[in-house]
Order: structure tokens, then C-alpha cells, then sequence
């Protein structure tokens, strides 16, 4: 892969996503899910002195207890010779349709072999989690995420906290905390993570989530553009498109 400050803005999709149980309680689901679930958790239980029930809060991290309800992307371009951040989510409770969304938008604009997804943590967690949340609902994996049998230099995937790490693979490092010494506007300022399926399932409010979705993927593409040190996007740089 490209030196970053080699890459051409234009190529690379930013990205992140919205993850939620695939019910909203432990009841919810069939008895051998279940099942799988107490032995997937059964030492983290221990630990934290915690029922199955109580554990059930933490199954939207997984892709085989959870589902995507939001996947918003962003991508630069030009208009009238000045750079525009475009962004476009996909939302809503029929994970299946807008993964057959995204991955249309992946097929037909982001196929060339010169295109890259970003997120952060994006490596751990977002372009994992779509994969495999595309192949549990029957969805061919398009080029860009497709990682089989690729060595490391050919997968096509940027990630701003590894970024950030510069090799040192100690620590996590948070979006906002970047977000907060680079200066740029937090994107956890209404919910965070641990509140998403709350706002789902007790609140039915995809919109909001949405919104906070959105929000961090301005962020990413604001790290990526400190990172290269270049200027911060401007508010009337960002547009966001149906």
C-alpha cells in the first residue's frame, strides 16, 4: 500500500457503523442461540459476577449475536475546483436490504483496485462485522472486503487508530479522545456506543442513531486529513446526499 500521503482522497470510502443485539433481550432469541451465547460468555460472566441476562447488553459486538442497523459512508470529491465531503447512510431494522444497498454502492463505485475503506478500528470491528453480517444473509462479499488469501499489503483497508498507534499496539485509542486533541468537533456529544440500543429498541429512534453515525464519520475523515496535515473540513464542505 501507498505512503498516506500518497493516497488520492478521492479513492478511499469512509465509513462506520451502528451495531445493536439481535434482539432486544435474551428471551428473544431461540433456546440453542442461547445456548451458544452462555458459552460464549461464561468467563466474562464469572468475572464480572454477571447473569446471562445481564451479559445480553454487549451482543450487538458480535456478528453472530448482533446486526447493523446503520452503516453511513463518506467520500471526497470535487465541485467547481473545491473539495466536498459527501456522506450517505443506510438505516433501517432490515439489515438485509441496506447491506444489499451498500454493497451495490461498493460493486459499482469502489471496485477499482485503487479504492480503500477507512474507519477507525475499522480493522478490529467495522470491516469484519460487515463481512460477516453479509455472508450470514446469503450477501457475496464485494472485491474491497473480500480479505481471503490476500497478503497484508494487498488488503485495502485503512484504519485511523493504527494509524495514530505508529506501530505501538498497546493501547486503544478512542475517536474522540483524537478528536478532542486535534480540535476537532466531538462526535459524542448526544449518544456513545453503550447507548445505541437503548435508542433502538426502547426509544425506536433510527434517526438519532443515524445522525450520531454520520457524526463519527465526519471524524474519521477529519483525522485522516490531521493526519496528513492537511486543513479541517468546513461546515459548508460537508453535504449530505440521499
Amino acid at each position: 500500500m501507498k505512503q498516506l500521503e500518497e493516497l488520492k482522497k478521492e479513492d478511499i470510502l469512509f465509513l462506520d457503523i451502528e451495531t445493536v443485539p439481535c434482539a432486544p433481550d435474551i428471551a428473544g432469541i431461540p433456546e440453542v442461540l442461547r445456548d451458544f451465547w452462555g458459552k460464549k460468555t461464561r468467563s466474562l460472566r464469572e468475572k464480572e459476577e454477571m447473569t446471562l441476562e445481564e451479559s445480553w447488553s454487549s451482543a450487538g459486538i458480535y456478528a453472530e449475536f448482533g446486526k447493523i442497523i446503520v452503516i453511513t459512508a463518506g467520500f471526497f470529491s470535487q465541485s467547481e475546483g473545491k473539495r466536498v465531503f459527501r456522506l450517505k447512510s443506510f438505516y433501517g431494522d432490515d439489515e438485509k436490504a441496506l447491506l444489499e444497498l451498500f454493497a451495490a454502492m461498493l460493486n459499482r463505485h469502489f471496485s477499482d483496485p485503487r479504492c480503500l475503506l477507512c474507519a477507525h478500528n475499522g480493522k478490529e470491528f467495522d470491516f469484519p462485522f460487515i463481512a460477516r453480517r453479509m455472508l450470514i444473509n446469503g450477501i457475496r462479499l464485494p472485491l474491497i472486503l473480500d480479505t481471503g488469501g490476500k497478503k497484508p499489503w494487498e488488503v485495502k483497508h485503512l484504519d485511523t487508530m493504527e494509524l495514530w498507534k505508529f506501530g505501538d499496539w498497546k493501547s486503544y485509542t478512542s475517536i474522540a479522545l483524537l478528536a478532542h486533541i486535534f480540535g476537532i468537533p466531538t462526535p459524542k456529544d448526544d449518544i456513545d456506543g453503550s447507548q445505541v440500543a437503548r435508542v433502538y429498541y426502547e426509544e425506536q429512534n433510527l434517526d438519532r442513531i443515524e445522525h450520531y453515525c454520520r457524526k463519527d464519520v465526519l471524524t474519521v475523515a477529519q483525522l485522516f486529513l490531521r493526519f496528513r496535515g492537511e486543513p479541517l473540513l468546513e461546515e459548508n464542505e460537508v453535504v449530505a446526499v440521499s
